[in-house]
């Protein structure tokens, strides 16, 4: 038998008010170890709240925080040193060296001196900072500032790493870079969760949580958060404009097909709602081949952008929930 996957992160039922303000309420996660968990969601909606529950810096007025099995505390030493986190602001010192940076970072977690310089090194060529090393903190640009953040949150080897908008504000070649880093630490074994304002980085995530007003609305995988938006998959048809009615009249007839939407502003073009695009594309071939006064164009399964896919599950929220 299968051995359950143990978890890295859970909530249940954990909520924080701050008076009369709402900062999270009823969230409930679990977080595989070994995971990117993506965090997303409107500015206020929650995000670093859940954050700072996790690192316990907040403790939740009700229901469970664990993380790696443990309730987070500042009391809780062993745990503190399994969690690494990087803020969303460099909060180095300006007047240190990256080398000197990371150095008294490392002396904080106790890392042996005579084991240290090694360890530095590695960290330093992860983030492709070591030509940098002799610079002082306020002369690196904002994205080496980032990655200087990033490697003082892995110097002492964390199981578990924390990234609060890592990559706000940093060009898409750094962005590129900060996720194949993540990605290398998940094959690590290591457990990510990142909080981001760019909506397509989900996909680089194994899971995504949702967040709206301090509430938890999905957590999926990314093709999850699509099935959820659209209610199905979606396959873009084009066919000659003068046959857009008959077509969509073909398909609706189809019990593969849930809804056929004509595109605004692209004439004869079709987006065909399904729920298994791989499994719809032959019968759509097969009953517009059979129709003589239509010409199938273009037939292929589309991934809307995440940014229209949150979009579309805020406005559900909305509806759902006034």
């Amino acid at each position: 038998m299968a051995q359950p996957t143990a978890l890295a992160l859970e909530l249940r039922g954990a909520s924080i008010r701050f008076g009369e303000q709402v900062g999270v309420e009823g969230l409930n996660l679990e977080v595989p170890a070994g995971t990117i968990f993506g965090l997303i969601g409107p500015s206020g909606s929650g995000k670093t709240t859940t954050v700072r529950l996790l690192t316990g810096v907040y403790k939740p007025q009700e229901g469970v925080v664990r993380v790696l099995g443990q309730r987070p505390g500042r009391g809780n030493r062993r745990l503190r040193q399994q969690i690494g986190y990087v803020p969303q602001l460099f909060t180095l010192y300006p007047n240190l060296t990256v080398w000197e940076n990371l150095n008294f970072v490392a002396s904080l977690y106790g890392i042996s001196w005579f084991g240290r310089r090694k360890r530095l090194r590695e960290i330093l060529d992860f983030v492709e900072l070591g030509p940098a090393r002799t610079r002082l903190g306020r002369d690196l640009s904002g994205g080496m500032q980032r990655r200087l953040s990033l490697a003082c949150a892995l110097v002492h080897s964390p199981t578990l790493i924390f990234a609060d908008e890592p990559t706000a504000g940093v060009d898409p070649v750094l962005r590129t870079k900060f996720w194949e880093h993540f990605r290398a630490l998940r094959d690590q074994g290591r457990t990510l969760l990142v909080t981001t304002q760019y909506v397509g980085e989900v996909a680089a995530c194994d899971l995504v949580g949702v967040m709206r007003e301090g509430r938890l609305l999905h957590v999926a995988s990314p093709t999850g958060l699509r099935r959820a938006a659209l209610g199905g998959e979606v396959v873009r048809l084009v066919v000659d404009p003068q046959d857009v009615r008959e077509a969509s009249q073909i398909l609706l007839r189809l019990p593969q097909i849930n809804d056929v939407q004509r595109v605004r502003g692209e004439p004869g073009a079709l987006n065909v709602l399904v729920e298994r695009a791989g499994e719809a594309l032959p019968a759509i071939f097969a009953a517009l081949g059979d129709a003589p006064g239509v010409t199938v164009r273009v037939a292929e399964e589309y991934q809307p952008p995440f940014d229209d896919i949150l979009v579309a599950l805020l406005e559900r929220a909305e509806v759902l929930h006034g």
